[in-house]
């Protein structure tokens, strides 16, 4: 199913005010053909928003455990990912569903796998805060007022949710603004293919082929990958339309009539509807080689398998409670079917995804761990 959201961007501007008169304003430092994302007028970019948000992500404090922090399931060496099949939260239950990587998550206009009512960054920071099934950050009723004052007691955070918001209460609505100012600013720009792009490198030969096949009708993965964020899925200030597609890529059959697995049945759990059975938010392929394993459940371990899957036409399941025939998914968008892809055309493929690594955004200190020692 696609999904139609009109835009309307009245107070945007392509650099977003400061958070006092003080301060300078925000300078994203794009590329030349990437927009600005779209900034709530209630939450402008800031340095010392971006700077109090960066502390926060790294804070086990902020865990009802006092065990985890957001940067648990966001490695930035993995890319903002974490490298295992599904997250783990501060109790130790598992989340149902993979996490995704970070970065440049201010273009993205709904949030999460598959939930189209999750617009906001600021919206989808209260699922892993306070959510329950499953508990991820674990902050409840009983326990908000301890962890609040563990963040008041620090001299830090005074200082820093002063300048960040001043003349608003240090309450969970500005840890959750601040957060979102930092995740906003983890932009990737600067992978070999944008430096090939901007006449920087070199592509290798298989590289080119890749290339080609990736951007062409055989292969045809730029039909949900191709946008600047290698995405279907992309809204910033000069949007006035955004399509929101949703696919099903043939990942299950468990009953053989189309059904994903209990708990996971995409963006069918908030619309009902049988052909929205199994439909995803088809991920950001920018850093893809550092943040297997791969699709909503991790199932897949390797790009070697993602790429066997697609050319398949859907993964198979041999057995256990979700065996079934993903190729024969009656839901399945009309865009996966079975590709005649040589051994060597999977290489090529395979080497020009690489090339989408950011290795800056991997290593870079200004998005690094403020606690580390």
């Amino acid at each position: 199913m696609r999904w139609l959201a009109a835009v309307f961007l009245l107070g945007m501007s392509a650099l977003a005010s400061p958070a006092s008169a003080a301060e300078p304003a925000w300078v994203w430092n794009l590329p030349a053909d990437v927009p600005p994302p779209v900034v709530p007028d209630d939450n402008a970019m800031s340095e010392a928003r971006f700077q109090l948000g960066r502390r926060l992500f790294y804070d086990v404090r902020l865990s009802g455990g006092g065990n985890l922090s957001c940067a648990s399931c966001h490695l930035q060496h993995l890319a903002f990912t974490d490298g295992k099949v599904l997250g783990i939260g501060t109790t130790g239950e598992a989340t149902a569903r993979n996490p995704q990587g970070l970065a440049n998550v201010a273009w993205a206009p709904t949030l999460t796998w598959a939930n189209p009512a999750l617009v906001t960054l600021e919206r989808q920071m209260e699922v892993p805060l306070f959510g329950e099934h499953p508990v991820e950050m674990g902050i409840n009723d009983a326990n908000r007022p301890e962890i609040l004052e563990r963040i008041k007691a620090d001299p830090l955070y005074q200082a820093g949710f002063a300048d960040a918001y001043p003349g608003e209460p240090l309450g969970f609505a500005t840890i959750i603004k601040a957060i979102a100012s930092f995740q906003r600013a983890i932009t990737s720009f600067n992978s070999r293919y944008d430096q090939y792009l901007r006449g920087e490198a070199e592509l290798s030969a298989a590289e080119e082929r890749g290339l080609t096949l990736f951007f062409g009708e055989k292969a045809e993965c730029f039909h949900c990958h191709g946008s600047f964020n290698f995405n279907d899925q992309i809204r910033h200030v000069r949007s006035r339309v955004v399509d929101l597609p949703f696919h099903n890529t043939g990942q299950f059959n468990v009953d053989g009539k189309g059904a994903y697995p209990l708990g996971n049945e995409g963006l069918f759990e908030h619309t009902g509807k049988q052909a929205d059975h199994g439909a995803f938010r088809a991920p950001s392929l920018r850093n893809v080689e550092v943040t297997g394993p791969y699709m909503h459940d991790g199932g897949v371990a390797s790009l070697e398998q993602v790429l066997d899957n697609y050319a398949a036409g859907g993964r198979v399941t041999q057995s256990g409670p979700d065996a079934g025939d993903g190729r024969l998914n009656p839901h399945k968008s009309d865009l996966i079917a079975a590709i005649d892809l040589t051994p060597a055309e999977r290489a090529d493929i395979i080497a020009f995804l690489k090339t989408l690594t950011d290795r800056e955004l991997l290593t870079n200190p200004r998005f690094a761990d403020p606690f580390a020692r």
